[in-house]
């Protein structure tokens, strides 16, 4: 009900905008159009109600993604907004004033504060959740790899879940407190009666299906909330679609393309906001540099080669933040390495210049990148551009990253960058690759800015 009556608050503060948007461009000169355009408006309220229920943005397992909740409120908007036209044009005689203008306006104004409103709704339960609030207990059926790594993924709070424990397939395993375990599957019913447990989530791969059928039907007529997983970790669930075969759900998967008229979107949107970066972050760079050169002797710009798409070698630009032989000092210091796999991190490098160590703590050295960009090199979003010694050691899996471009930022930099570990590194890399979209870029530049201001995870 508080999130309700704060989306028709969010709504009513659109109208209220749209109104003096509306007013500024030649719309309702007379004070009685003004008038009845306010009518009509909160006449539209209960309409804007039934059309935000309808998009299911009351139900938790809709929206618990950002990107699906913001398409569910630009369907209830444009709803709602329509809904403002059948109004003017059923009640005419009562609402001859509202304009078309307006009702655009409506719809503009409607998505930014709905948006801006379930965002702030989200950080509030997020920072009850990491407080230990507003989190659903769960027991996950199964305990081989796949429930284990569903245990590590009810970690995040922000999801909303409170892990309980295991329940074992296994007829031989009975409770055991050092390894999570509650029970036997047999005695499930049980086990979430005694512990008030409402949820379950089976882990598909470590039940027969003939089990899993009779189970969920078992769970379900008890009132037991199920979720299952598909056994397909690291694919986006836009790219799967459920459809009947006989009584069987099959997940179809849509393949992943990375030409055509996607990757000339991709180019077109990195030239646009690359030049436009660049132009406006001019004197910046320039006081960069001076600062750069100020501080110790040698270039301002580091040339370093690196691997770009399809294996392609490219010299990427950055701000030096290094003494001119830091390459040659790395063979001494390999000692000192703290990064897993092969990349080469020490969290107090002494090669690092006291200028270049404030540029690598708020990632301003590869600002530069930027015109790798503009040149076709590189991308705004993408895998990081290794070095040729680290392509070498990768596996043949991980040399998948190379079908795409490399980026300035990406998934692994928003998630820890330097914090994490090369195991994360290479999936969340492969994830981006078998799951590029537009969308995805645009919601991993969101979180690079909150990132870089905060120095989460800089080395």
């Amino acid at each position: 009900m508080l999130i309700a009556a704060g989306d028709l608050a969010a709504v009513g503060a659109a109208m209220g905008l749209a109104m003096w948007l509306a007013t500024r461009t030649g719309f309702a000169p007379r004070p009685e159009d003004v008038a009845r355009t306010k009518w009509a408006a909160v006449v539209s309220l209960p309409f804007w109600l039934f059309f935000l229920v309808r998009a299911r943005l009351y139900q938790v397992r809709f929206i618990a993604r950002r990107a699906e909740e913001l398409k569910r409120v630009l369907r209830a908007a444009a709803a709602g907004a329509l809904s403002l036209v059948v109004i003017t044009d059923v009640w005419r005689d009562e609402f001859p004033g509202v304009q078309r203008d307006f009702v655009l306006f409506a719809f503009l104004c409607s998505v930014g504060t709905l948006t801006a409103e379930r965002e702030l709704v989200r950080q509030i339960f997020n920072l009850k959740r990491r407080n230990g609030s507003r989190l659903r207990p769960v027991v996950i059926v199964g305990d081989n790899a796949e429930a284990q790594e569903l245990r590590a993924a009810l970690e995040d709070r922000s999801l909303g879940y409170k892990f309980m424990g295991f329940v074992s397939v296994d007829p031989s395993r009975r409770g055991n407190d050092q390894h999570d375990v509650l029970g036997q599957v047999d005695d499930i019913l049980g086990l979430l009666a005694e512990r008030g447990i409402p949820n379950v989530m089976i882990a598909a791969s470590a039940i027969d299906v003939a089990i899993t059928s009779r189970l969920i039907r078992q769970l379900l007529k008890n009132g037991i909330h199920v979720e299952l997983s598909p056994t397909l970790p690291d694919i986006a669930v836009e790219r799967l679609t459920v459809r009947p075969l006989g009584r069987f759900p099959i997940m179809y998967l849509e393949p992943f393309h990375q030409s055509g008229w996607r990757s000339l979107a991709k180019r077109v949107f990195d030239l646009l906001v690359a030049t436009a970066a660049l132009v406006v972050l001019a004197l910046p760079l320039l006081v960069l540099s001076l600062l750069i050169k100020l501080d110790s002797p040698g270039a301002v710009f580091y040339r370093q080669e690196r691997v770009g798409r399809n294996n392609r070698r490219i010299q990427v630009l950055k701000f030096r933040t290094m003494v001119p032989n830091a390459h040659e000092m790395r063979a001494e210091l390999a000692d000192a390495n703290e990064a897993d796999g092969p990349l080469f991190k020490i969290e107090n490098d002494p090669r690092i210049t006291r200028v270049g160590r404030y540029l690598r703590k708020f990632s301003l050295d590869e600002l530069p990148q930027l015109w790798n960009v503009v040149a076709g090199d590189m991308s705004l979003v993408g895998p990081r551009p290794a070095l040729p010694e680290e392509a070498q050691l990768w596996s043949v899996e991980l040399r998948d990253r190379l079908r795409v471009q490399p980026g300035i930022t990406g998934m692994w930099q928003v998630s820890g960058r330097s914090s994490t570990s090369f195991e994360e590194y290479s999936r969340l890399d492969l994830y981006y690759v078998d799951n590029w979209s537009l969308l995805t870029d645009l919601a991993i530049l969101a979180k690079t800015v909150p990132t870089v201001l905060t120095a989460r995870g800089a080395s």
